[in-house]
């Protein structure tokens, strides 16, 4: 039997909006959470991008509002500005018919905007940590009457340095607030902030199982690292893109890859760190709106997306963590449409391949790229479709006038036409095809016998010894893969132990015994400055310069 809002017990202003934005049947998340919530318990949801998880606390969060109360009663923190920017307007959009004034607080936006809204009054505040902790110290928003607070993607906030943000902000709110923390996944330092913060909470997880797109089909091409680029754009003459997202590691290779793609004829926007918070707008606007079909992104700056219409998501990069392939590959297959997740996998990630493999539980296809002959056929074969539909149409009555004068002028019909699809055809000149090399289909690499050979660090890898981002120092941790350490690990203690941004740490390589990450030069000495201090899995940690 179908359950609809309708019997969710919502009041009836919500049903209507929620009707009006095409909702009828909730998603099993909203089934689940928003009884929980309407009855007053703290929850841990556990799931990701893409399950219905905003409406699933939205919902409550508006019903438990009192009218005419102009303090601040519900507060949302987000990883992103972006994130807070959609959520608001979701919440906004939810709370139509009960006159609900939400607003949105982030960096990069004029404090006196924010601060004049907060003093005109809000009910529902939407905002990153640091933004918020400002405006607390600023004394222009209070949470002393603060009903609902809800944790959004607690994970990602932790890998960011904002631990300890959120623990001074929830140190302002009351002890009887309602408190929802959402989360892909609950690592040990989350779970301590539920134990430390929330009363009881009722668990709530939507299982892989139901979070994988089944329409997503999900495939890989084995190539060699120097050949993606090669690789990407073979696939780009081939697939039928609408709207893609590439996913790579770092916000340099996310701007070089997308003027490499621009260069060769497949316009493409970097979506990244450095972006302004009004650039960033006007590039996702651009995306929604079709102006531009490819956005080549990090892991980072792609939080808090939410597009339904991408039909492929490329990882360029492997994702070092399962979870994180999960996340990026939700972003396309949504709404019951196809997807297409494409990963160009070089030998050394084929180890990673097979843990994601495992994790999903779902076998990746393994696919041939175009050759140079399937590529020149694909564009001949566009080429005489075009031509066709033009001729089926009919309306080309200027062009045959055009035609009918150079025919009067002696010049043989077989060879107009020709030289005009020689013409229609110039931009492909734009498009050379990048030849490939053969890549090696070895066998996974033996750890124990590198370490034997190389002393446990290879200095021909290029991960080894210096950054090659430009403004990047590396740095060696030692403590690894044995240790269970991941990145978010690595990232949250440093950025809270050096009390750096968690957002400005680039690369991160997880080895067996030790790990390298990349910092900013500037942050180098204060990182450095805390070996012995940085604490990871209740463990000291050693920091070195990998040079």
């Amino acid at each position: 039997m179908t359950t609809e809002f309708t019997q969710l017990n919502l009041l009836p202003q919500l049903v209507q909006a929620v009707a009006e934005l095409g909702y009828l049947t909730p998603m099993p998340i909203q089934l689940e959470l928003i009884p929980v919530m309407l009855d007053g318990h703290d929850v841990i949801g556990q799931a990701q991008t893409g399950t219905g998880k905003t409406a699933a606390f939205a919902l409550p969060l508006l019903q438990s509002l009192e009218p005419d109360h102009k303090q601040v009663q519900s507060l949302v923190l987000t990883p992103t500005r972006e994130l807070a920017l959609q959520v608001a307007q979701a919440i906004a959009q939810y709370g139509r018919h009960l006159a609900v004034r939400v607003l949105a607080v982030y960096g990069g936006q004029a404090y006196n905007l924010q601060i004049g809204q907060l003093k005109k009054g809000v009910e529902v505040v939407v905002g990153t940590p640091g933004r918020l902790l400002d405006l607390i110290h600023k004394g222009v928003l209070d949470l002393g009457q603060v009903r609902t607070v809800v944790l959004d993607e607690a994970d990602e906030m932790l890998s960011m340095g904002f631990i300890e943000d959120i623990k001074a902000i929830l140190a302002q709110t009351p002890a009887t607030r309602q408190t929802a923390l959402f989360s892909a996944t609950l690592p040990t330092e989350i779970r301590h902030l539920a134990n430390r913060y929330m009363r009881d909470p009722r668990a709530i997880t939507i299982h892989r199982e139901q979070v994988t797109v089944e329409t997503t089909q999900q495939r890989y091409y084995l190539v060699n690292r120097g050949d993606k680029l090669a690789a990407l754009t073979r696939l780009f003459e081939i697939e039928p893109i609408t709207s893609a997202l590439v996913f790579v590691r770092t916000r340099a290779e996310s701007s070089d890859l997308a003027n490499q793609l621009t260069t060769r004829g497949f316009p493409a926007e970097a979506l990244n760190g450095d972006l302004n918070q009004d650039a960033r707008e006007r590039t996702l606007n651009r995306f929604r709106q079709n102006q531009i079909k490819v956005l080549v992104a990090t892991d980072v700056a792609a939080r808090g997306l939410d597009i339904d219409d991408i039909s492929h998501v490329f990882n360029y990069d492997l994702a070092d963590d399962p979870e994180i392939y999960v996340h990026r590959i939700g972003r396309t297959g949504r709404a019951g449409k196809p997807g297409i997740a494409i990963t160009l996998l070089s030998p050394a990630e084929k180890r990673r391949l097979g843990q994601i493999e495992a994790f999903t539980r779902q076998k990746l296809e393994r696919a041939t790229l175009p050759t140079d002959q399937d590529i020149l056929t694909h564009r001949e074969d566009c080429l005489v479709n075009q031509v066709t539909m033009w001729l089926q149409r009919g309306r080309c009555h200027r062009e045959r006038e055009l035609v009918e004068k150079l025919l009067q002028e002696g010049h043989d019909p077989l060879e107009i036409a020709a030289a005009a699809l020689k013409l229609a055809r110039a931009e492909e000149k734009q498009r050379p095809i990048i030849p490939l090399s053969s890549v090696a289909d070895a066998p996974r690499s033996n750890p124990a016998a590198k370490r034997r050979q190389g002393q446990g660090r290879d200095r021909s890898q290029p991960w080894a010894g210096r950054s090659h981002e430009p403004g990047m120092v590396r740095l060696c941790l030692n403590t690894g893969r044995m240790h269970g350490v991941r990145p978010n690990d690595i990232v949250g203690a440093i950025a809270a132990h050096a009390n750096i941004p968690g957002r400005v740490i680039g690369k991160i390589l997880i080895q067996d015994k030790h790990s390298l990450v990349d910092v900013p030069k500037e942050y180098v000495l204060r990182v450095l400055a805390k070996t012995g201090e940085v604490y990871i899995r209740r463990k000291s940690i050693d920091v070195q310069r990998a040079e």
